[in-house]
């Protein structure tokens, strides 16, 4: 089965040991879907980190989605007590994560793993990048293929000039060219009048402000 999830890296041990060092107690919160799937932060994940951690460790707790409050709050209930002991929080998931768990907690947190992109998971250990959360999504216009993540130079228009036999010239030739791919497959689909439409350059201001989405 193919996911899309937010894909994780594990931080070095010794930056994590770091950062906890200046903490007597910690509690460590894993993450039971994109990182249990990246292998990043699921149950081995957290098992071995509280191993290597020791004493310090409190409690340890896997939540279920540590992104969703309403997650949290239960996952983290029977575990109050622990977390209530502990003088900063360990997280082993996205970034988004550990914000909520730092809201939650009103503690110090302590990000385990570095959030590297939305992607597109095939099997164990390969993984593709597909989203890049750009806040203006054109997936319609091209195809179900996303130009800002998969061309190596974000263009809106293309191909360019170091296109060569349908690949892209960054990296030697390997990598197939995104807007070649999204011309096949707007040629397919009989939709080639969107290709030829001129996109303006993204406004990198607006993914640099804080976003607020509400929702009923």
């Amino acid at each position: 089965m193919v996911n899309s999830l937010i894909i994780t890296r594990s931080k070095p041990f010794e930056k994590v040991h770091e950062m906890a060092a200046p903490y007597r107690k910690v509690f460590i919160v894993g993450c039971g879907t994109c990182a249990t799937s990246c292998q990043t932060g699921g149950e081995d994940q957290v098992k071995e980190i509280a191993k290597r951690l020791g004493g310090k460790v409190t409690g340890k707790a896997v939540v279920e989605s540590p992104c969703d409050l309403r997650i949290v709050r239960k996952d983290l209930a029977k575990s109050k007590e622990a977390l209530g002991r502990a003088d900063a929080v360990l997280v082993l998931s996205c970034g988004a994560g550990v914000q909520v768990i730092a809201d939650y907690t009103g503690k110090t947190v302590i990000p385990g793993l570095d959030t590297l992109f939305i992607g597109k998971i095939e099997r164990i250990g390969r993984v593709y990048e597909r989203c890049r959360a750009c806040t203006d999504c054109l997936l319609y216009e091209t195809g179900g293929i996303c130009p800002v993540s998969r061309c190596s130079k974000g263009l809106m228009n293309g191909p360019c000039g170091g296109m060569a036999d349908g690949k892209c010239e960054a990296g030697g030739h390997i990598r197939d060219c995104a807007w070649v791919l999204i011309y096949k497959t707007l040629k397919d689909q009989g939709r080639l009048e969107t290709f030829s439409k001129y996109r303006e350059p993204r406004d990198r201001s607006k993914k640099s402000q804080p976003q607020e989405i509400l929702t009923r």
